[in-house]
């Protein structure tokens, strides 16, 4: 049970300093550090991201940086499709899941590298401004972040991830908003999609599993509040490179098991 606080702090710690992205070490973790199989790894890494996410939304709210609206209308998205993400998932052989689990990773890794501060796509931009600068939420607005929630839904249904490497992006360029806020609304969204997409594959759960979800969860709760603190400290640029390559790296590691393990 050490092992899964200190998997947890790990994820809680990934949550923290980059909104949802976080969540995208949970599966791996669960799958070959403790040993569950692929489908029950996803349910309890959507019980444990849910939780954490909502832990990390509170405490974020407290600093004013949720902006509510934007989090529950791609929670909504996210909520709907979830269900359809976890029976596509269910219809794919183990092996394949994870190869296409690690291709994810990598696609997201990569990404995170080549990001930039400020990178805007005017053309995304949706939701005109009140006038104390938040936005308003036209329906052009909230049907595209709807729309990013439904692709989130279906990918956490799937793999068992929050979503977050799609809702942060979607907040900034469809609602324009600084990637501060964007990184705290995030984990709204998540929430709603990580129960969701647990309820569609909590059948994949053993009576056993509730004793190692707590102690994941204590440890991914101290993760999430030192994340939390210590990204205040960080520049955005570095968060991103050791993000970016944690991830390609643990991506690398999941091929190599599943090529080399017939």
């Amino acid at each position: 049970m050490h092992l899964a606080l200190l998997y947890g702090a790990i994820v809680g710690l990934s949550l923290g300093l980059t909104g949802g992205g976080g969540s995208i070490f949970a599966v791996p973790l669960l799958v070959y550090g403790l040993g569950l199989d692929f489908r029950s790894a996803v349910a309890l890494s959507l019980a444990i991201v849910g939780l954490t996410a909502a832990y990390g939304a509170i405490l974020q709210a407290r600093r004013g940086h949720v902006l509510w609206g934007a989090g529950i209308v791609l929670g909504l998205g996210g909520i709907a499709a979830a269900p359809l993400g976890a029976w596509i998932g269910a219809q794919m052989p183990q092996r394949l899941s994870l190869l296409l689990f690690a291709a994810l990773m990598i696609f997201i890794g990569v990404r995170m590298l080549r990001q930039r501060e400020g990178e805007i796509a005017a053309s995304w931009i949706r939701c005109r401004r009140t006038p104390d600068g938040r936005p308003h939420f036209s329906f052009p607005c909230a049907g595209k972040l709807f729309a990013a929630g439904v692709f989130s839904g279906i990918l956490s249904g799937i793999f068992g991830v929050g979503g977050g490497f799609l809702i942060v992006p979607a907040l900034i360029l469809v609602a324009c908003i600084s990637i501060e806020s964007a990184l705290a609304t995030s984990l709204v969204g998540i929430v709603l999609i990580a129960a969701s997409g647990f309820a569609a594959n909590a059948s994949h759960l053993s009576s056993g599993d509730g004793v190692l979800a707590a102690w994941f969860f204590a440890g991914s709760a101290l993760g999430m509040t030192a994340g939390v603190w210590a990204k205040s400290l960080l520049p955005s640029r570095a968060l991103n490179l050791i993000f970016g390559l944690s991830v390609i790296g643990v991506a690398l590691y999941v091929v190599a098991r599943n090529l080399t393990h017939a």
